[in-house]
């Protein structure tokens, strides 16, 4: 494809974006993508502006009661630019017709009107508008565009959108060590962003199971602290133990707490963990120790608390940075601070909680059959989802953004569904999975990867990552409210784990690592760090033989320089059949008589 058949698709997607108000940023991206990639830039512009003029001469004719002002608002964003670089032919054009629309001709604009508004080269275009151009790509986008020259693979590089990429989809990394050996201050985001998104990849391929025994009864809970390599479980034993995540032994066991406990949540300063009593069990991080904490409280009296509101079973617990969130089959859930570890707000419900999910300034619950989004703050409901499952809604998980929930039920399904919009408190449905037959008791996702856990004993596998960017371009258009479920679109699951021959009760990801609990009192942690590395060897394998196939492409265009292949080709061409290759067959001939 040369520059100017590329320019041209991309004004040509320039162009589509002026008649439509919903795919004008599509419009934008796809122009700027090929511009960057291909485009000649004084060409890319001038074929922009012409078709730009041809588009407004047809909307004009098919709507004459349309303004010209009105037309020139959907101009693409490159006239933005003509108007900042100075009062040029181009713009001055414009200007002249502004009366009459439609007496706008092709031949009225000269190509060295537009060649003159510009630079001539894309490292002359100011930093501000170069970092725009950037953000309208995404991360495979941007890596294309590193590949084109040294200059593009500088400004991509250091482009400040991989900081955003990297915390849509992980969050910021609590530790770097924690994004695997090696890693470094000195790495970049982008060399940040490309390996986690490396490490994403690996859960396709092998694995080795783990198991950790020290249960003695059915394990209901378990939570994964990634970034101290920590694993929590709980259970029917009313325990709560902590787990080496890397060599897989057991650190230390709580003192029994005298019922079942049903949840647990951790994070690098606080430990909480809920069960059948109504009463939340804290232990507080404790300083000088390679652990965090202390379970059995020997080392410090003042590290363990307990919270005592609920009148009911605690089913759910969650941590941010500055709230404990518990959920109850009291129909309740409680936000409490803390720091001074009161109740500040409850939110009432009409059925038994079974699970929850904060983000930000809301929290996604689920009652009974029912999913609720509720403002923190204020203590307001935002939006219902009404009968999201047949039966009750077991489980939910979220993503990093908020942006998408998912929920788990009582019928074996696992539902998807947009809330990132709700101005008008509506959601939008996004896709359906059915993996199991039996129902989803647990959910967890780490991007790009949702599993779940059944009571049919197996793990489910599910990739969102091209749902995700097929359904990025649609979310700008208007969500319109969804009433029903549309449960006669069912994608495929990407993989499934077995190992269990009896009920999950609980599932968590990482990293490389899946951990799952159930009725048979033992922890298993799928291991998918082998493949990582087998990933890895194969990568470098891949590189070396790219390189060996250039090395002797480069020898094969010296030898054809030389011109000894020449010589055999003119041979060949001139039907000389007296030649080296005839004389070969008659000595063949000869050998055989």
């Amino acid at each position: 494809m040369d520059h100017r058949s590329t320019a041209a698709a991309a004004a040509a997607a320039a162009t589509y974006s002026v008649g439509s108000s919903i795919n004008y940023r599509e419009g934008v991206k796809c122009c700027c993508f090929w511009f960057l990639i291909f485009g000649d830039l004084n060409s890319s512009l001038e074929l922009t502006c012409r078709e730009r003029i041809d588009s407004k001469e047809q909307l004009g004719n098919s709507a004459g009661n349309y303004s010209a002002e009105h037309l020139e608002s959907k101009v693409f964003d490159s006239e933005t630019a003509v108007e900042k670089a100075g009062k040029s032919e181009c713009a001055l054009e414009f200007k002249s017709k502004k009366g009459n629309t439609s007496s706008c001709d092709r031949k009225e604009v000269p190509s060295h009107g537009v060649v003159s508004c510009f630079p001539r080269s894309f490292a002359d275009l100011p930093p501000a508008l170069v970092s725009e151009i950037l953000n309208c790509l995404d991360p495979k986008e941007l890596g294309i565009v590193s590949c084109v020259s040294t200059l593009f693979q500088r400004l991509a590089s250091e482009h400040h959108a991989w900081k955003e990429f990297y915390c849509e989809r992980w969050g910021l990394p609590v530790a770097p060590a924690s994004l695997g050996s090696g890693c470094s201050d000195e790495k970049s985001w982008r060399e940040l962003f490309v390996e986690r998104d490396f490490r994403s990849r690996t859960f396709r391929g092998r694995y080795n199971i783990d198991v950790l025994y020290g249960h003695t009864e059915a394990v209901r809970t378990v939570f994964l602290l990634a970034s101290a390599k920590l694993l929590f479980t709980a259970g029917y034993d009313t325990t709560v133990k902590m787990w080496d995540l890397e060599e897989g032994l057991s650190i230390s066991s709580s003192r029994p707490l005298g019922c079942t406990m049903r949840a647990v949540a951790a994070d690098t300063k606080l430990l909480v963990a809920g069960g059948t009593d109504g009463f939340i069990h804290g232990w507080r991080a404790v300083e000088g120790i390679p652990h965090l904490f202390d379970l059995r409280g020997h080392q410090s009296q003042n590290c363990e608390f307990r919270l005592w509101e609920h009148v009911g079973a605690v089913t759910s617990l969650a941590l941010d940075l500055s709230k404990i969130y518990s959920g109850s089959w009291d129909m309740t859930v409680r936000i409490w601070d803390r720091a001074s570890l009161k109740c500040s707000r409850v939110l009432r419900h009409s059925d038994w909680i079974w699970g929850l999910v904060p983000h930000d300034t809301t929290v996604a619950t689920s009652s009974g059959s029912d999913v609720y989004i509720w403002d923190i703050n204020s203590g307001t409901l935002m939006t219902v989802i009404q009968n999201a499952h047949i039966g009750n809604a077991y489980s939910l998980a979220r993503s990093h953004t908020g942006d998408f929930l998912f929920t788990g039920g009582e019928d074996g399904a696992i539902h998807m569904f947009e809330i990132g919009h709700l101005m008008e408190h509506d959601f939008t449905h996004v896709a359906s999975w059915i993996p199991h037959s039996g129902p989803v008791y647990a959910l967890a996702f780490e991007f790009p990867w949702l599993v779940s856990a059944s009571a049919d004993g197996q793990l489910a596998l599910i990739d969102v990552r091209k749902l995700l960017r097929a359904k990025k371009s649609t979310f700008g258009k208007k969500i319109l409210k969804t009433g029903s479920i549309d449960r006669t679109e069912v994608e495929p699951p990407q993989r499934m784990l077995h190992g269990f021959s009896s009920d999950l009760f609980s599932v968590d990801i990482g990293a490389d690592r899946i951990v799952c609990g159930g009725e048979e009192g033992v922890v298993r942690i799928w291991n998918f760090s082998q493949a990582l590395e087998i990933e890895r060897r194969a990568r470098t394998l891949k590189g070396i033989r790219l390189e060996n196939r250039m090395r002797r492409r480069k020898l094969q265009i010296e030898m054809n320089s030389k011109g000894g292949r020449t010589d055999q080709c003119s041979i060949a061409a001139n039907g000389d059949r007296n030649g080296v290759w005839h004389s070969k067959r008659g000595m063949s001939g000869k050998l055989k008589a």
